[in-house]
C-alpha cells in the first residue's frame, strides 16, 4: 500500500515542527535566564537582559568585589562586560545543573588575585560562594559550559605574594577560547587558547598560550610564549633587595609545560634584551660588569635555557627550588661560571641569581 503526503500537508507538518522547536527554545532561554540570575547571586548587576531566538543577551554585566571579603580584593570589580550572549543546550534543558552550549563575552574586564599563600582566586563570588541549605559545602550551582569566547577584553592580575600592595600586571586586547568548562568542580579536560598584550611602562609585550588542561588535577599540556615584555612590569620577580635597579629592558620567554600523572616536565628559554641598569652593583646576583659584557658579546641579549622537572603532588616539590639548579646552571653556562661556585653563592650572588629566576618563572607558571 502506498502512502502519499500532499505538499500542503507536508508544509503544515514542517511549520508545526518549526513552531514546536521555537517554543521549546523559548522555554529553554527563559529557564536559562532564571538560572543566570540565580548563579550571579544578589550582588550581580545587569543593566539589561533580553531573551530572543539567539539565546539570552546580557548588557552591562557587573560583579562587584565584596567589601570586607576574604581575601581582601584589590579591585572594585570581579567582572564587568559590555555584552554577554549565552546560548542554552536544549538537550539538557531540565537537568539539575546549568548546561550552556556557548558564552560569548565582549568588552570584558576580569580581575584575578594571587594571595600570600600562593592561591589563585578568580570570580570567588561565583566559584567559591558559601553553600546554601541543602547544597554541598564545596561549591554553588553546578554549571557546564561547552565553549567560552572572550573578545577585546582586559585582565588585571594582582600578586600579593611578591609585594604589598599587590603587584598589578595588566593585559589588554585579550582574545580567549576555552572549551568544556565545569564549575565549581573544574573536572574534565579543557582546550585553551589565549592571546593578548601585556602592558609595560616603556613598551607593551605580547602573550600567547595554547594547549589543554584539567584545572582540578592540574594535568596539562601547554605552550606559552611571551615576546618583548617590559622588564619593569616584572621587576619584583627579577630584582632582589641587594640588587641594582633596572632602567629598561625586554624579556622573551618560551616554555612547553607538560603535567602528566602529577609529573611536570617543562623545557624553556628565557631571553633578556637591551638591559639597562641604573647603577653599579648586581643584576639578579650577577655583577653588573659581567652582565653588560655578556650582553655586548651576544648583540644585546642574554639567553638562559632550562628544563623543569618534578612531582607536583610531592609536598617537598618546589618549582622555585627546581630553578635554583636548572636556570642557575643555564645562566652559569652563559657567564662561564661553574655551577658549583654559583650554588655556593660567593658573597650571596649565586643564591640571588637563582632565587630571582626561580621566583620569576614560578609566578609566570602560576605555581
Amino acid at each position: 500500500m502506498n502512502f502519499r503526503i500532499r505538499p500542503g500537508r507536508l508544509l503544515g507538518l514542517l511549520i508545526t515542527l518549526l513552531v514546536g522547536l521555537l517554543l521549546v527554545f523559548q522555554v529553554a532561554v527563559h529557564v536559562l535566564k532564571g538560572r543566570i540570575e540565580d548563579a550571579l547571586g544578589p550582588s550581580g548587576e545587569i543593566r539589561e537582559m533580553h531573551v530572543g531566538l539567539g539565546g539570552v543577551e546580557i548588557l552591562g554585566l557587573r560583579l562587584p568585589a565584596a567589601s570586607g571579603g576574604k581575601p581582601a580584593w584589590p579591585a572594585a570589580d570581579l567582572l564587568r562586560a559590555e555584552r554577554v550572549l549565552v546560548v542554552p543546550s536544549l538537550a539538557d534543558l531540565f537537568s539539575a545543573q546549568i548546561v550552556v552550549r556557548s558564552i560569548r563575552i565582549e568588552g570584558a574586564y576580569l580581575s584575578m588575585l594571587r594571595t600570600t599563600d600562593q592561591k589563585l582566586h578568580v570570580l570567588p563570588g561565583l566559584t567559591e560562594r558559601p553553600a546554601r541549605s541543602g547544597e554541598p559545602a564545596e561549591g554553588g550551582t553546578a554549571i557546564s559550559i561547552g565553549r567560552i569566547e572572550l573578545v577585546d577584553s582586559a585582565v588585571e592580575y594582582f600578586d600579593a605574594s611578591v609585594s604589598r600592595p599587590p603587584l598589578k600586571i595588566r593585559l589588554e586586547q585579550i582574545a580567549l577560547l576555552l572549551d568544556d568548562l565545569h564549575l565549581p568542580d573544574l573536572l574534565g579536560q579543557s582546550q585553551l587558547a589565549v592571546s593578548g598584550i601585556i602592558k609595560g611602562p616603556h613598551h607593551n609585550g605580547r602573550l600567547e598560550i595554547r594547549g589543554h588542561t584539567e584545572f582540578a588535577s592540574k594535568e596539562s599540556d601547554i605552550t606559552a610564549r611571551l615576546d618583548g615584555v617590559d622588564l619593569l612590569a616584572l621587576k619584583p620577580y627579577l630584582i632582589r633587595a641587594a640588587d641594582t635597579g633596572v632602567k629598561r629592558g625586554r624579556m622573551d620567554l618560551e616554555i612547553h609545560s607538560v603535567v602528566a600523572k602529577g609529573r611536570l616536565n617543562a623545557p624553556g628559554v628565557l631571553t633578556l634584551h637591551d638591559l639597562e641598569l641604573s647603577s653599579n652593583g648586581s643584576f639578579m646576583g650577577v655583577p653588573q660588569a659581567a652582565a653588560v659584557a655578556l650582553m655586548k658579546s651576544r648583540d644585546g641579549a642574554i639567553q638562559v635555557k632550562f628544563t623543569l622537572d618534578g612531582d607536583i603532588n610531592d609536598p617537598r616539590f618546589s618549582l622555585n627550588e627546581q630553578l635554583l639548579i636548572r636556570a642557575g646552571a643555564g645562566l652559569a653556562e652563559s657567564l662561564g661560571i661553574s655551577l658549583e661556585s654559583l650554588t655556593r653563592g660567593v658573597g650571596g650572588a649565586g643564591g640571588s641569581v637563582v632565587r630571582g629566576l626561580g621566583e620569576t618563572f614560578g609566578k609566570l607558571l602560576g605555581q
